[in-house]
């Protein structure tokens, strides 16, 4: 029986792509500057995988995401004319956008349901402060906040997997990782833990997501709501 499920936060849990442009366009509209919001997010976290990896294949030391997503941002900057930005705004930009991110319409209901059954916590490549944001921006309770944080690395390195299970005192076979990304869930049962695929067709933009998975996963769910129904008590 199942003692805890993971969460996967950006892309499963939240919609990382319209909040990301939403809170661009109220922090620089103001200040004159009219851009492909939706592109601007895009292009943000696309700078991410790559990111994450100085620090997975140790070229860097570990850092935060909040730090990695700061970077980030100076390094589109001028692709998007944003050269001129003080550097105060930027860093409220990075500090604010991410943790303003809305959930799916699924999440609340679901979360709460799923947690009248087992333990549950995110296991993000997010920090403490950022997953605690987005909890109290989405009145979202969890058992405790996993993840990159205390594993000092990013999935889908195996520290942060094995980590996660370690703090809840469970063995792997009794965790499941729940996430909208094949890649996740493939490297979460290469640790022992069972797999949970959310379908999240348009994380990306309309019908620009997985809504499947792409590899054998032992639970397959359109949304949380249905995964409480079909989890065993």
């Amino acid at each position: 029986m199942l003692g805890a499920l993971f969460f996967d936060v950006f892309g499963t849990l939240v919609d990382w792509r319209t909040s990301v442009a939403r809170e661009s366009e109220r922090m620089l509209a103001p200040s004159g500057y009219n851009l492909d919001w939706l592109a601007f997010a895009s292009a943000w976290r696309g700078r991410y995988q790559p990111a994450m990896e100085k620090v997975r294949s140790g070229a860097r030391g570990f850092v935060k995401l909040d730090v990695l997503h700061r970077e980030n941002l100076q390094e589109i900057s001028v692709d998007f004319g944003l050269q001129d930005v003080a550097a105060s705004i930027l860093d409220e930009l990075a500090w604010t956008a991410w943790r303003r991110l809305d959930a799916w319409p699924d999440v609340s209901e679901g979360l709460q349901l799923l947690r009248g059954k087992v333990l549950i916590a995110p296991v993000s490549n997010g920090n403490i402060s950022l997953m605690a944001a987005i909890a109290r921006h989405n009145v979202l309770s969890w058992d405790a906040i996993l993840g990159a944080e205390i594993a000092r690395d990013f999935k889908p390195n195996a520290a942060v997997y094995d980590a996660a299970c370690a703090a809840f005192d469970l063995p792997p076979e009794r965790c499941a990782m729940v996430a909208a990304h094949t890649s996740d869930l493939v490297a979460a049962a290469s640790r022992g833990l069972k797999t949970i695929h959310v379908s999240r067709p348009d994380e990306h933009g309309p019908g620009k997501g997985e809504g499947k998975p792409l590899a054998p996963v032992d639970f397959a769910v359109g949304n949380l709501i249905e995964l409480a129904r079909v989890l065993p008590s």
